[in-house]
């Protein structure tokens, strides 16, 4: 990896299984270098996979198979900006649909516990309208949903 920054995360010993996943969803994403174990350790062995370089929508990222002793949560998320409907979808499906599980407004965790947030540039400008009461009733129909429905937002947003 050549980034000076990179996003390091724990997997117990399915790291490649989920970069290839992320390169297979997701638009600028892609599977780097696979580095196996020079050794045993813990939760392997010599000559397992043990770090697998990958990027998800251009962030790099590490995945370390370091086994269960970690597990993620919603203080880490990807955010992925939409541009219509049919993405949103597509990749709300991708992810709960390959033993993914909903969240609310737009959250949804991926089959190895990863948080995304899967968000509509509609919704992210709705929020920041300088009409208040237009940007809370966005909000508010977004507080009911899981996966984002445009249409919905928009009629709120004209009230």
């Amino acid at each position: 990896m050549t980034a000076k920054n990179t996003v390091c995360l724990w997997y117990q010993g399915d790291a490649l299984d989920a970069a290839q996943f992320y390169a297979q969803t997701f638009p600028d994403s892609s599977v780097g270098a696979v580095h196996r174990a020079p050794g045993d350790y813990p939760d392997g062995k010599q000559g397992d996979v043990l770090v697998v370089e990958f990027n998800v929508a251009g962030v790099p990222c590490i995945g370390l198979n370091g086994g269960p002793h970690f597990q993620h949560n919603e203080s880490f998320s990807f955010q992925i900006a939409t541009d219509d409907q049919a993405e949103t979808d597509r990749l709300w499906q991708a992810i709960v649909g390959h033993g993914g599980q909903e969240s609310a407004c737009g959250w949804c965790k991926d089959h190895w516990g990863i948080s995304w947030q899967i968000t509509p540039r509609m919704l992210t400008k709705a929020l920041a309208d300088p009409d208040r009461a237009a940007s809370k009733r966005v909000f508010d129909a977004m507080m009911g949903m899981t996966k984002i429905d445009i249409a919905v937002l928009e009629a709120a947003r004209k009230g």
